[in-house]
């Protein structure tokens, strides 16, 4: 094996071992940091429940955490009820009144936790638009997130690589193309890669051209 194949080689083994392992260790941080910071919130009950029973930390952490997810189960029970159902409804609309960015707080985590069908990273359609006009050539992944009675059509456009964040714009259906054929996971991970691999996800011509009507 000559020299340059032998630097070849060796380059290739290490970047493939590095796409490899790198991605477990920063699951495996990722899992710790999350782990630690659940931990470090309970630190007063786990110190209690330690106290108490005599159990190790790690017995309490766990004891701990097995508490709140069957307190989490009984209110949620106790809301499908029609005495809880009334109590939540004013319980929620008083703290919504009087604790500032409650309200904020609740519909980020409903966009995630809560209803499929009201959440646009769950149930959002895919779409190319032509964010700087309907002549304009340039085209940008986007959401769709609503659509308007007047026609018009609300747009979430994420920015790479958190597909989290991004701008929200108000466009005319003339500058909106649909994607039925590509999935919001799909769509996310292009943005993740910041584009990269939008050339074969976007490469087929959408399977309907029509445009997105009000509701």
């Amino acid at each position: 094996m000559s020299k340059v194949n032998k630097e070849d080689f060796f380059k290739k083994t290490i970047v493939g071992g590095i796409i490899i392992v790198l991605p477990l260790a920063l699951l495996a941080m990722g899992l710790r940091w999350l782990f630690h910071l659940v931990t470090d919130a309970i630190q007063p009950l786990t110190n209690l429940v330690v106290k108490v029973i005599g159990f190790p930390e790690i017995i309490g952490d766990l004891i701990v955490l097995t508490g709140m997810v069957g307190t989490c189960f009984v209110v949620g029970w106790v809301v499908t009820t029609a005495g809880g159902a009334w109590f939540h409804s004013h319980f929620d609309d008083r703290l919504s009144r009087y604790a500032p960015g409650y309200r904020l707080i609740k519909d980020i985590v409903n966009q995630f936790f809560g209803d499929a069908s009201q959440s646009p990273f769950a149930n959002g359609e895919v779409a190319l638009v032509k964010l700087f006009g309907a002549d304009n050539p340039t085209e940008v992944t986007a959401i769709i997130t609503s659509r308007h009675p007047n026609g018009k059509v609300s747009i979430f456009m994420p920015t790479g690589p958190n597909p989290t964040s991004g701008n929200i714009y108000h466009v005319e259906p003339s500058q909106v193309t649909l994607r039925p054929d590509i999935s919001i996971e799909d769509a996310f991970r292009s943005i993740i890669a910041c584009g990269a691999g939008s050339g074969e996800l976007f490469a087929e011509e959408p399977k309907s051209s029509e445009k997105p009507e009000p509701e």
